[in-house]
Parts: C-alpha cells; structure tokens; sequence
C-alpha cells in the first residue's frame, strides 16, 4: 500500500515538472509594454505577454526613467506599480513627472523581458483661484442727509415763525413811538424859540414908544 501511495506521488511530481514549463511558456518569453502616457504626471504602462496579448498577473519588476528632451534633467529610476483606476494590464509609477517634455523608458525584467518608451508632456496645472472671504465692515452706518424730520422738530418751524411776526410789530411800535417823542421835543423847542423872539420883540417897541 505504501509502495503504491509513493509512487503516485513520484508520478504527480514528474507531471509537475513537466506541465510546468509548458504553462510557463505557453505566453511566450517575452512581455510587451507599451508607455501610454501620464496622469497628473504619474506615468502610465500596460504590460501584456507578447505572444497572446494577455494581461501580466504575475508582479512585475520594471524600472522606469525619464530624461528631459533637452537632457538637463532626469528622473528615477522609479519602479512600476498595479494601476488600480486602469485595465487589467495598467501600470504606473508611485512618483510624479514635474511639468515639462520627457522621454520615457520602461524596462522589465521580471516575469519576462520588456522594452517600452515615449515622448511625454505633463502640462502646467494653473491652481484653483481663491475667492475672498468678505469682511463684516465694523464702522456705524451713516444716518442719510434726507432723514425725516421729527413731528416734534416740524411743530417748533411754525411756532418760531409766529413769534418772530409777533416781535416784528413790537419793534415796529417802539421805533414809531420814539420818533414821535423826537418829533414832538423838536417843534416845543421851535415854538420855544419864536414866543422868546416875539417878546423880545414887543418889549423893544415899549422901549422905542417911552423914549
């Protein structure tokens, strides 16, 4: 019994071993990438088997680079992560591109061997304007030049004009009544004068007579 059980598993091994490498090698020996592009600078891959197009289950060890087109800068190398928000066979770096024209190469090395580049540009993203906050003003608001006029302020109008008319008389009689008391000293002061010359007179002519 044991000797049966033994060799059933020397057999399953050997099955193994050869079934194996013909599952292993039935999507080909090489992988294919191709560079999409980027996403808010992050750059952008799918990695397929080369043979039949299927997407790479298996983790993959890729590293990406980036040179700028006029060769002052580069970046990475940075290694390629799952995409969630993309295809089965979407890739894409942990790492940002700053705005600028780059070319990018993605080498893998694992499962298989991969070659993939291009010509990027990660555009200027212009930041969202900010809108002021209004401030409360903390000054009193200014009474307008057209208030209205209190009942109380409107009735005091007519009341001093009433009694500015009722003085205009009275200083009208006063001025009348000194004028007449001038007048009236003037012309005993006139008469005055004639009755003393009549009586100088009428005593010169008893004069002129007796002598």
């Amino acid at each position: 019994m044991r000797i049966r059980i033994v060799f059933s598993a020397a057999l399953a091994a050997l099955g193994l071993m050869f079934l194996l490498p013909v599952a292993a090698h039935a999507h080909g020996d090489t992988v294919k990438v191709v560079v999409t592009g980027q996403r808010e600078g992050h750059v952008t891959a799918d990695v397929t088997w080369e043979n039949d197009g299927d997407a790479v289950d298996e983790a993959v060890a890729a590293t990406v680079n980036a040179v700028s087109v006029d060769g002052s800068r580069t970046m990475g190398p940075w290694r390629l992560v799952r995409d969630t928000a993309a295809a089965p066979a979407g890739w894409t770096t942990a790492e940002a591109l700053p705005p600028g024209t780059w070319k990018v190469s993605v080498d893998v090395g694992f499962p298989a061997l991969g070659h993939g580049e291009l010509e990027v540009a990660v555009p200027v993203v212009d930041p969202a304007p900010v809108t002021p906050t209004p401030v409360a003003s903390a000054a009193a608001p200014v009474p307008s030049a057209a208030a209205p006029v209190s009942s109380s302020a409107s009735a005091a109008a007519p009341a001093a004009s009433s009694e500015q008319g009722a003085t205009e008389p009275a200083a009208d009689t006063e001025g009348y009544a000194v004028w007449w008391t001038t007048a009236g000293v003037a012309v005993t002061a006139v008469a005055g004068a004639a009755v003393g010359l009549l009586l100088r007179r009428r005593r010169r002519v008893r004069l002129d007579r007796l002598n």
